[in-house]
């Protein structure tokens, strides 16, 4: 029971970027849809993630010298660009969030995850029950920061949208710091 609680508090520390940048995604009236299967995406890579950083483990680390805060940093700040483009065009009342948007925000967002798993044997013994932790409460997060994110544009409007970019932003440039 120790470790189920251990696993749920981290399931949910990995999932408070996730949700922080669904908060500023929200903000662009993501429709339910989107929101959805951009929940599950996340979701997705959560589980994936961890399993594949156990597989991998220091030998990519060793080889390409990654530093995961500076490509999440990349990836967040690119995302936030796209956002205040949209803004700036008043093309669509709709954030645009493509397809290969979602994959990519899932894929940021769960970097974390994938550094989490070359030390997850170390934490359980039960990988496939930490990982389907940490795919429900990245979902769950993602979800209800972008339901959120939906509230504060309706009180806020065209300040919710650019508030949300300027929060991506920030935090792509806290990871590249």
């Amino acid at each position: 029971m120790k470790e189920f609680f251990s696993l749920v508090l981290i399931g949910i520390a990995l999932s408070m970027d996730t949700f922080s940048l669904s908060l500023g995604v929200g903000t662009f009236n993501v429709s339910n849809k989107k929101a959805f299967k951009l929940a599950l995406i996340v979701g997705f890579m959560h589980f994936v993630m961890p399993f594949l950083g156990m597989l991998v483990g220091n030998k990519l680390i060793d080889i390409f010298k990654i530093q995961y805060d500076i490509l999440l940093g990349f990836i967040l700040i690119i995302i936030s660009i796209q956002m205040i483009v949209e803004i700036i065009r008043h093309e669509e009342e709709k954030f645009n969030l493509a397809l290969l948007g979602m994959w990519l925000f899932a894929f940021g967002v769960s970097i974390d995850s994938f550094s989490l798993g070359l030390g997850l044997k170390a934490l359980t013994s039960n990988i496939y029950l930490a990982m389907s932790i940490f795919a429900l409460c990245s979902s769950s997060f993602t979800y209800l920061g972008i339901i959120l994110g939906k509230f504060a544009n309706k009180l806020l409007g065209i300040y919710a949208n650019i508030l949300g970019a300027g929060i991506l932003f920030v935090l792509g440039l806290m990871h590249l710091l």
